[in-house]
């Protein structure tokens, strides 16, 4: 074999290693590299102090329960409306002015972000629901800039709610029980996934936690 055909040679072998390299390692990659997923929070998952004694010995598939609200529209919201949904949680009265003024900045953050994605919604539930009347949140979302369909401003039973908070999405760390005298304030913003499982917790005061559900939604979505 003559130096020429040797060079054509040598040349069309490393032109198809170098195709190889760019073209389909990555491709390999990709199909064996395992996918980042979010873990499933279970009760024995959770710190104890944040989970009802009822449901501390549930291992497995944990959902949120079944609800029953009222949005800042008078229309009745239950687990139907979130049918095939991921949303975000949180716990908020209208009258606060602490924790709850940055959490609604936030939420209001997270909806502008992800306002095309109709797979995405969120849901507030007041935890003065007496005082949170159906005129009172229809003020509150008008200066939220909470969108109608998209971000749910519920009220509802006390009762209803309180368990919520503390059995489902385990959102407090005091104990009670939904009476006239307790009372419930938290941070907390929880990430739920289209099973209606808990699959991330966030300090909704931090605006720097915002990317990250943002990124964590993402995961979910290629779940």
């Amino acid at each position: 074999m003559n130096s020429t055909n040797l060079f054509k040679k040598n040349k069309s072998t490393f032109v198809f290693l170098a195709f190889f390299i760019i073209i389909f390692i990555p491709i390999i990659y990709f199909l064996v590299s395992p996918k980042k997923k979010l873990p499933i929070y279970n009760p024995v998952d959770i710190n104890p102090l944040l989970v009802d004694e009822s449901v501390k010995h549930v291992r497995n598939n944990h959902k949120i329960a079944s609800f029953s609200l009222i949005n800042q529209n008078g229309d009745t919201i239950t687990n139907n409306d979130f049918k095939d949904k991921i949303y975000v949680a949180d716990f908020f009265f209208t009258r606060c002015q602490t924790i709850c003024l940055a959490m609604a900045v936030n939420m209001n953050d997270l909806q502008a972000q992800l306002i095309d994605d109709d797979e995405i919604k969120f849901l507030s539930h007041s935890v003065t629901p007496v005082m949170d009347s159906v005129p009172i949140l229809r003020e509150y979302a008008d200066k939220k800039g909470v969108i109608d369909g998209k971000w749910e401003v519920t009220t509802g039973d006390k009762k209803h709610i309180y368990e919520l908070a503390r059995k489902s999405y385990f959102a407090v760390l005091d104990e009670g029980d939904g009476g006239l005298q307790d009372f419930i304030h938290t941070e907390q913003f929880i990430l739920i996934d289209k099973k209606g499982q808990i699959r991330g917790f966030y300090d909704g005061t931090d605006a720097t936690e915002m990317s990250r559900i943002v990124k964590d939604i993402q995961i979910l979505k290629k779940e």
